[in-house]
């Protein structure tokens, strides 16, 4: 007890319950206020009933006596806290040179758990310096899970938990396979397992039962859960396979059984996975389907998102079955099937492995790609394919070297007027088009005047239009302001999937409202009577003969009026503006939607359109 009490006490002038409390609050004991953190009270006076206390970031501050014993609490002199108060350089040199025995001392001084994000309001700005806290935190997350001292979460609202000194590095490792309680969670135990599986050389009886309890997880997962389901049966095969004195049961889920059982619902499952993961799996196909592997794997290629693209074109160049790759798709360019993950690959190995695909046909697969999806309700899904068209300087001049003169000003004419890229993005690319290919210079010019003129559409469309925008302001976008505040309602909105979804829905709907403004405003409604039939133009019926003697018929209509399978062509359209002006015995050439060829047309007649 401090000296001053003890006289005090011993004349009778203080109870001794209440000089132990008053000790509590003494010269040179700590203290923590809910407000101003932890502090050290640095003198008193009794008479005055007044402390001095210097806090973390308040120095000398002045507190009642009787204040001060209602609104603190004692803080043991070894507390991680009364540290940071007394000692802080030597908490600053602990974090730079063993970050694991700070993050220990301070979890020990909070009952042995905490959040990340509390963790970070002790630590940043005071013990790490603010802007290099995350680069620290980074590293210390490595060291703590290497020393297996400290569970450390996947998410920082969850809590970062001391394990028992005494546990051995190979059963703590058990331990968080066990707490796990999902299926993402056991995953990740049991990829830390496979990361050290030399600890369970001489102590493999634990992993025995382990192994032998995922089976159960996983059967239970397969139907709502697939890709986890696969992801953990493959981390328990490449346990297995590490340890020799591992063995699964005769009746154990087999993952090539599973993939064979599942293989009308591997293509999204498996795109989740990660890289290694998805590697790992698709070792396992040939095992699975036999003789059919490449064709189950050139299945799911479109839907594997853009890893699994690139794992399962390695795996079968690997294996000697390129040219069946190539094959796949090249028929998926003719039939315009090709996704923007395979395109994207294509186009990145175009010197590569997939030389044998890339040709002037890529470029208008991936102006049809983002324009649909440019036209689409839901999410963009192109948007890496519109930044590689961009960031790849080669790209476009590689597209256009093999075109001929009339298909470099067709691909060159339809990038003008793709709606996709803003202005400055479009004359950026067009400058490319024009280095390779000179003679589509000329476009440039005339496009911007054009671009300016109205855009010619029937009545129908317009109303088709405007109906569409009235949706937009009446419904669409109020109903998507409502789920933004519902999903911000939620909390924590880095964590909050609801609220970014909103909010990206958000996105897509307000551009959506500038386009059809921007359309609406230039918008010149027609009936398309009387259209001058000396040459082709909107509102007119142009009948072809082809080469060979065949025979096709397309009507020339307004900006908004396409439907291909009636042959009806917008005149800014790729065919529409390769037949617009022409007079009969012009020669045309036209795109075959079938072959994605071009074909050379002859202009028999030239007729009104009869709505």
């Amino acid at each position: 007890m401090h000296p001053d009490l003890e006289k005090l006490v011993e004349a009778g002038r203080l109870k001794p319950a209440i000089a132990e409390r008053l000790d509590q609050v003494a010269p040179g004991k700590f203290l923590l206020h809910g407000a101003w953190g932890a502090g050290k009270v640095i003198e008193w006076d009794l008479p005055a009933k007044k402390l001095t206390i210097d806090f973390e970031h308040q120095r000398g501050q002045q507190m009642d006596l009787q204040f001060a014993i209602q609104k603190t609490q004692p803080l043991p002199e070894d507390d991680f806290r009364a540290k940071k108060v007394e000692s802080i350089e030597h908490l600053r040199e602990l974090a730079q040179n063993d970050p694991v025995a700070l993050v220990v001392f301070l979890l020990e001084s909070h009952d042995g758990a905490m959040t990340v994000d509390a963790l970070e309001r002790e630590l940043s700005g005071t013990v790490v310096e603010e802007a290099a806290f995350k680069k620290w935190w980074d590293a210390a997350k490595r060291a703590l899970r290497e020393s297996k001292r400290v569970i450390v979460p996947g998410r920082r609202t969850e809590q970062l938990t001391l394990r028992d000194a005494d546990v051995s590095p190979a059963d703590a490792l058990v331990g968080d396979f066990e707490e796990a309680r999902d299926l993402k969670s056991m995953s990740k135990a049991l990829e830390a397992i496979v990361a050290d599986l030399s600890l369970f050389r001489t102590e493999s009886a634990a992993l025995q039962s382990l192994i032998e309890s995922i089976d159960d997880s996983a059967k239970k997962a397969t139907r709502l859960q697939l890709g986890q389901a696969l992801e953990l049966l493959s981390l328990r095969d490449e346990v297995v396979s590490g340890l020799k004195s591992i063995t699964l049961n005769d009746e154990s889920v087999r993952l090539a059984n599973l993939l064979l059982a599942e293989e009308t619902r591997l293509g999204e499952e498996l795109g989740a996975l990660s890289t290694a993961r998805q590697r790992a799996i698709y070792e396992v196909f040939p095992e699975a389907f036999g003789d059919r592997w490449v064709e189950v794997m050139l299945g799911i290629f479109d839907d594997v998102g853009t890893r699994g693209v690139a794992e399962i074109a390695r795996i079968i160049d690997d294996r000697g079955k390129t040219g069946e790759l190539v094959e796949h798709l090249k028929g998926a360019l003719a039939r315009r099937s090709l996704g923007p993950d395979p395109l994207i690959w294509v186009v990145r190995e175009r010197r590569g492995t997939a030389s044998g695909v890339f040709s002037p046909e890529i470029g208008a697969a991936i102006l049809n790609l983002l324009e649909t999806d440019h036209l689409s309700d839901g999410p963009r899904t192109t948007t890496r394919l519109q930044s590689l068209l961009s960031d790849d300087k080669e790209l476009l001049s590689d597209i256009v070297a093999e075109m001929g003169v009339t298909e470099a000003r067709n691909f060159a004419r339809r990038l003008l007027e793709c709606p996709v890229f803003a202005d400055l993005d479009r004359k950026s690319l067009m400058a490319r088009v024009i280095k390779a290919k000179p003679e589509t210079g000329e476009l440039v010019s005339g496009n911007q005047s054009r671009r300016e003129e109205p855009l010619v559409v029937s009545w129908a469309s317009l109303e088709r239009k405007q109906a569409e925008m009235d949706d937009l302001i009446r419904n669409r976008i109020p109903q998507n302001t409502k789920d933004i505040a519902i999903a911000r309602s939620y909390g924590d909105l880095r964590e909050n999937f609801e609220y970014k979804s909103a909010k990206d829905m958000q996105k897509v709907l307000m551009r959506r409202k500038t386009e059809l403004q921007k359309e609406l405003d230039r918008a010149q409604g027609t009936d398309f009577k009387n259209p001058d039939c000396s040459s082709v133009n909107v509102g007119t019926v142009v009948t072809l003969k082809s080469e060979s003697g065949e025979d096709a018929k397309f009507t020339v209509l307004g900006a908004w009026d396409s439907d291909p399978e009636k042959h009806i062509v917008s005149y800014l359209s790729e065919a529409g503006a390769a037949l617009l002006h022409q007079k009969v015995g012009d020669r045309v050439e036209i795109r075959d939607h079938d072959t994605d060829q071009m074909k050379v047309w002859t202009v028999e007649s030239i007729a009104p359109y009869a709505s």
